[in-house]
């Protein structure tokens, strides 16, 4: 089976290609930033075209969401939305399944439960906002695509809340840390997981939520980050630390659908261990 793999150097891009390779029965073609610019159609459609992939794994996007509200907002709607829109024409040419990777923050987190898959988007920030309209154009040209909305996610590669909370233990006595805003760190090789089980299985489309289980606060992420180094960790609330781009107060997402499909998800404490031995 034939799978394409967009952004194959992201902090996603390359544990989902490691993951694909180490099985035998998939033919894997990936792609960086610079191999594929997935905002050139012809570029986009040539390539789809010669490989003819069964499976498109679109995990090229602009991330960088501080900047998305200013000096990146154009390569941020032209990378989510733009993007996404060609991908998606270009595997409707060829039959191709699609699984697109979204965000936490097409919420505007003012539910105090569980975020459903199909409760009301309302995205605060330009991030969240491109996000969901590469959402919607993904669903317009492939109606039975599969979107997973993620959320806080980290890996061995790549910046990441973890390795900048160790990086800053390591100069720092105390370090403050946000406490009111609530969501479920994601280990990337966990989403690569649960993304390679969709085709393995062969799941049925539609908006997946996934984040490893159990929530949390930015600073109960931190505690357990340091819980090792000699660093007083302090709660702040987000007032501490003005951004540019408005975050969801609550972000945390049902996995029940996630679940259901049959997929064992870790807790993200579980996640954290993993990824401490592996880093």
């Amino acid at each position: 089976m034939k799978i394409l793999i967009t952004g194959a150097n992201g902090q996603l891009g390359q544990d989902v290609v490691a993951l694909a390779k180490e099985n035998k029965a998939y033919e894997v073609y990936s792609f960086t930033k610079g191999e594929l610019d997935v905002t050139d159609e012809q570029a986009v459609q040539s390539i789809v075209e010669e490989v003819k992939p069964a499976w498109i794994l679109h995990c090229a996007a602009y991330t960088n969401v501080e900047a998305a509200e200013d000096e990146g907002k154009d390569l941020n709607w032209k990378i989510n939305k733009e993007g996404s829109a060609i991908i998606s024409r270009a595997a409707a040419s060829v039959k191709a399944k699609l699984i697109y990777i979204s965000t936490d923050y097409v919420f505007d987190g003012t539910k105090k439960e569980w975020y459903e898959t199909e409760d009301a988007t309302n995205p605060l920030n330009e991030y969240g906002k491109a996000k969901l309209a590469g959402e919607q154009e993904i669903q317009r040209y492939l109606p039975d695509a599969h979107i997973i909305r993620t959320s806080w996610v980290f890996g061995e590669h790549g910046h990441n809340f973890v390795y900048t909370m160790l990086k800053l233990a390591k100069k720092m006595d105390t370090l403050k840390v946000v406490n009111d805003q609530y969501g479920r760190p994601t280990y990337a090789k966990d989403l690569a997981s649960f993304m390679l089980y969709i085709v393995e299985k062969d799941i049925q489309g539609g908006i997946y939520h996934f984040s490893n289980d159990e929530t949390a606060t930015w600073f109960d992420f931190a505690q357990e980050i340091l819980k090792r180094e000699e660093v007083e960790v302090i709660p702040v609330d987000s007032s501490a630390f003005p951004q540019k781009a408005k975050r969801p107060q609550y972000s945390v997402m049902s996995l029940e659908k996630a679940k259901a499909a049959g997929f064992s998800i870790p807790t993200w404490k579980n996640a954290l261990e993993r990824f401490m031995e592996n880093k």
